[in-house]
């Protein structure tokens, strides 16, 4: 398997530990989350999922789950350009107002939001990636 599940998700990572290779980084932030996903396609990985899929902002959630593939070739330029103005944007947003205190009821709201977006993501490639 060459597919990796990079997330902060706890949701996603108990729905799919059995599925996929998951890499959980539990209380990691979402800047976390990013650095991470560059480091990994510094290291042969290549994004299948945009770093800030949704239209929750980074100072919104503090949960990201990022699907990458090992990428047999030299390092992927597409995904380096990708990852770097993730995590420029998001420190952008999070420059601006940083993400607050949510009490857990929300907290969960947004871990679900972040699962339904990578659900959807692989009901949609699951037959590129089997």
């Amino acid at each position: 398997m060459n597919e990796i599940i990079l997330t902060n998700n706890s949701k996603v990572n108990d729905k799919y530990k059995s599925k996929f290779e998951i890499e959980f980084i539990e209380k990691s932030g979402y800047l976390n989350i990013l650095f991470e996903a560059r480091n990994m396609i510094y290291q042969g990985y290549r994004l299948l999922t945009h770093p800030m899929s949704s239209s929750l902002k980074p100072n919104q959630t503090k949960f990201r789950s990022i699907i990458l593939q090992k990428n047999q070739n030299n390092l992927d330029t597409e995904s380096i350009l990708m990852i770097e103005r993730a995590i420029e944007s998001a420190e952008k947003f999070l420059k601006f107002k940083k993400t607050p205190d949510w009490d857990e009821k929300i907290l969960d709201d947004f871990r679900t939001v972040d699962m339904s977006i990578i659900e959807g993501v692989l009901n949609r490639i699951s037959f590129f990636i089997n």
